[in-house]
């Protein structure tokens, strides 16, 4: 049974590793220096502790990259420059398969390979779309590049792996337009709701859009979470760039985004947001 570890142990992170403890999987990652929450979130999954990222790399056939958007490269960095400590040199041909799992374009994807595969290790591009299995089974998680297989053929519980090619980049693609939309809706939604409360209209408003639309559950989810959409939405900006297209529209999400980050509906933790919340009380906080 392949070991899987973890450079990013956050709600979705923790809660990939959970989706592969509970298949069997022996599932490992490094806490230190990372925040209370982190620390509850990867016990709570279950996960192996290891007191140095390090010592991740030592162990694990695969490594998942679940990190915020602009941390990405970071990670890379950091992941490149691990690869070259004598006790993950030391592994040869068996040192880990890095699987980039984050919400990035493209154009980064390529910058991250680049790395990865220059300090030696083989580089898989992913992306998820969904929930952290804890919260809600069914993500889905999209890979591409010519080792995807490997990681798709992982014990995954809770979550569907679907391969998309054997070029990197593609599977961040999906991510770039999938999140578009959803995000790109939520973000709507949120500055319809500001708007109408100003106006001194959000009861009809709300009434006409009803709740298949975008709830005000929803819109304060993404709300505690506005300050890793910044850097998404511009990756999102650059990606449709690199279609041809204006980046205007997510550049101006990206602002959406960092006003919310600022307001009080952005403070706390996904999983402190009440379920009942109201449209008067989102509106409120993010006035």
């Amino acid at each position: 049974m392949k070991i899987v570890g973890l450079v990013g142990a956050g709600h979705m992170g923790s809660g990939l590793g959970w989706a592969l403890r509970e298949g069997g999987h022996d599932v490992v990652t490094s806490v230190t220096g990372r925040s209370a929450r982190t620390v509850a979130l990867a016990r709570e999954a279950g996960l192996r502790l290891l007191p140095r990222p390090v010592d991740v790399l030592a162990q694990a056939d695969v490594v998942l990259v679940v990190t915020p958007p602009g941390a990405a490269l970071d990670a890379a960095h950091e992941i490149a420059g691990l690869a070259a400590a004598p006790e993950v040199a030391a592994r040869g041909t068996g040192r880990p398969l890095v699987a980039d799992m984050n919400a990035v374009s493209p154009e980064t994807v390529t910058a991250a390979a680049d790395l990865i595969t220059g300090a030696g290790l083989d580089f898989v591009d992913g992306s998820i779309s969904g929930p952290p299995p804890t919260v809600r089974p069914g993500a889905r998680l999209y890979l591409s590049g010519l080792r995807a297989g490997e990681v798709a053929g992982l014990r995954w519980t809770h979550a569907h792996p679907v391969v998309v090619g054997d070029r990197a980049g593609a599977a961040s693609a999906v991510k770039m337009s999938t999140a578009s939309v959803y995000k790109g809706l939520v973000g709507l939604m949120a500055q319809a709701m500001r708007s109408a409360a100003a106006h001194g209209v959000l009861e009809p408003v709300m009434a006409d859009l009803g709740d298949g639309f975008v709830t005000p559950y929803e819109v304060a989810l993404a709300s505690t979470k506005a300050h890793r959409y910044i850097a998404e939405m511009r990756e999102i900006a650059r990606s449709q760039a690199a279609a041809g297209l204006t980046p205007s529209l997510f550049e101006a999400f990206a602002e959406v985004w960092s006003d919310i980050a600022d307001r009080p509906l952005a403070d706390g933790d996904p999983e402190t947001v009440a379920r009942g919340i109201t449209a008067d009380e989102v509106a409120g906080r993010l006035g």
